[in-house]
């Protein structure tokens, strides 16, 4: 049985104090706990500390997540984190392949697989991005693009507990525009990576690896995501960015 994740991607928003009083915010309005659902939190670099410090203090029920990683452990890479960095700060989970790293700063599937086994290494576990942009949805060749990211993407890769990877399916046109994929859009994408790891990893594996949908995510539209069977939780953009509409989803999920 695969646990739900409501996982928050704060992007470029909140300064190091705003992160803090964001992080206070969600862990009062989950103070009652979120049953079997995993709760994580993508603070931007620069807060992931004092989120950390929260969750400490707070003994909150959700865990913290980066937004990006770079796959060596030290050296002079001006700008990264290693993952070891990640792993000091009390960071275990980490977005990789998002589809604003792929577009703005021309990520490939090869540096988010490379990303994937240094997080996997270190006992973080990847939360890897994939996604169509709107020409490939129109074309009809979305599950195909799809099916061939995440075939890149796990090249490699060994899992021995699926719940130590997660999948997201973000349609790239419904990320931040207000567009929405249905909830059979979602189902029709999610199923077939599902089928895909099967190939990959076996079906026992598959089963247990988490897919979650992403792209304009809200409180009023993720129960309909949930029913589908092959979906598993909810990226979360915008709605992450406030404590109620936030834990609002996650209780949904419950």
């Amino acid at each position: 049985m695969r646990n739900r994740m409501i996982a928050g991607n704060w992007k470029m928003n909140k300064t190091y104090s705003e992160g803090v009083v964001l992080a206070q915010g969600l862990a009062r309005e989950l103070e009652g706990g979120t049953g079997s659902v995993d709760v994580v939190v993508a603070p931007p670099a620069v807060d992931l500390k004092g989120v950390a410090e929260v969750i400490e203090q707070e003994q909150a029920p959700f865990a913290l997540s980066a937004q990006n990683v770079y796959w060596e452990e030290s050296g002079a890479f001006t700008g990264e984190t290693a993952p070891g960095m990640l792993n000091a700060i009390g960071a275990t989970y980490c977005i990789i392949g998002h589809s604003e790293r792929r577009g703005y700063f021309g990520e490939t599937d090869e540096d988010i697989n490379k990303k994937a086994k240094a997080l996997m290494a270190r006992d973080i576990v990847p939360i890897s991005c994939c996604g169509e942009p709107l020409e490939v949805r129109e074309a009809g060749e979305h599950v195909s693009f799809v099916v061939d990211q995440i075939k890149k993407d796990t090249e490699g890769l060994e899992i021995s507990d699926p719940s130590k990877y997660v999948i997201a399916y973000e349609p790239i046109w419904a990320i931040g525009t207000g567009k929405t994929a249905t909830a059979d859009d979602a189902q029709e994408v999610c199923g077939a990576i599902r089928k895909t790891l099967a190939e990959i990893f076996g079906q026992e594996t598959a089963d247990g690896i988490r897919v979650l949908y992403g792209g304009s995510a809200k409180p009023e539209n993720v129960a309909g995501f949930l029913e589908k069977e092959d979906v598993d939780g909810a990226l979360v953009g915008g709605a992450s960015l406030k404590a109620d509409s936030f834990a609002a989803m996650v209780k949904a999920a419950m």
